[in-house]
């Protein structure tokens, strides 16, 4: 018989690529996870890890039994929500993990609905960008991600979570009011060349505008970083830049020291994110309709 336990720890390590980092997800210390593993080894008659580098990787039958872990454990995540559901009703605490800018689009309205509509449940915001927040939601910290489509992202069939579309928005270029391309139409190409002000690299909005830029056919060269959109514009602003920057989140931004132009491409695309089988949860299923309804009535003010 497999331990359930085991399996959690074995994607954790998929997931994480260290015994070191799955150990931290997991709460546990190293040598636990270690001797999980060596358990469930013995389990299954099989190595199911292999050195790579610093980390480690699935052997082939690793893998096999990675994507059954997937299926057994969004099954357990369905019969969990089946009995919350038939046993407790809607009363609890909710984890929801978000980046900043849909923090206020979506997620604040989405709960102010909640306070009214359903007073039992309890959500938790953790303010974290979108690549933090699906690494949350698999390794249990939060109960839901509002995320950003990136590369590198879990693809949309990934057997390990459930996505629900959101929103998406374009990006605006953001330039000094004075530069020369202020006054006309802008493409991406027109930027190659110029400083860069941008989201550090992990930030799914630096992996955006990088891959538009390369698509643009030039690498961009940051010359300044922020994770602060408000950061970003007064820096372009100052004229220490161009920038790209998510319409949605210029709104009430002080915009009167740079020029704003429309470009055709790249664009953020919002999701929310829950663990596979827990969509069908009793405390989930409002959050998740309460966030769809508060991002259609954003499209619908876009």
């Amino acid at each position: 018989m497999i331990d359930t336990r085991r399996l959690r720890t074995l994607r954790a390590v998929a997931d994480h690529r260290t015994v070191t980092a799955a150990a931290a997800a997991l709460h546990l210390t190293p040598s636990a996870v270690s001797q999980q593993l060596v358990a469930l080894e013995h389990e299954v008659g099989h190595r199911l890890l292999e050195r790579d580098g610093r980390g480690v990787r699935l052997t082939s039958v690793g893998r096999i039994l990675l994507g059954h872990a997937n299926e057994v454990l969004a099954q357990l995540e369905r019969a969990e929500a089946d009995i919350a559901a038939y046993t407790t009703g809607t009363a609890g605490e909710v984890k929801a993990a978000s980046f900043a800018t849909a923090i206020g689009l979506v997620v604040a309205p989405a709960v102010e609905r909640l306070m009214d509509k359903e007073p039992g449940i309890q959500v938790r915001v953790l303010d974290a960008e979108g690549d933090q927040s699906l690494t949350m939601v698999l390794d249990g910290a939060v109960d839901v991600a509002v995320a950003v489509e990136y590369r590198g992202a879990p693809a949309e069939d990934d057997r390990r979570l459930s996505r629900i579309p959101l929103y998406s928005e374009p990006f605006d270029v953001v330039l000094p009011r004075d530069h020369a391309l202020a006054g006309g139409e802008v493409t991406v190409a027109d930027l190659a060349g110029e400083r860069w002000i941008g989201p550090y690299p992990g930030n799914p909005c630096h992996d955006v505008i990088a891959l538009a830029c390369e698509h643009a056919g030039f690498a961009p060269v940051f010359a300044h970083s922020s994770d602060d959109f408000s950061a970003v514009v007064a820096l372009a602003s100052a004229g220490a830049g161009v920038a790209m920057v998510p319409r949605l989140a210029l709104r009430g931004m002080d915009l009167s020291g740079v020029a704003i132009r429309q470009v055709a491409g790249p664009e953020r695309r919002v999701f929310a994110a829950v663990r596979r089988g827990a969509e069908r949860h009793p405390l989930l299923v409002p959050l998740l309709d309460a966030l769809q309804d508060t991002a259609t009535a954003l499209r619908h003010t876009a």
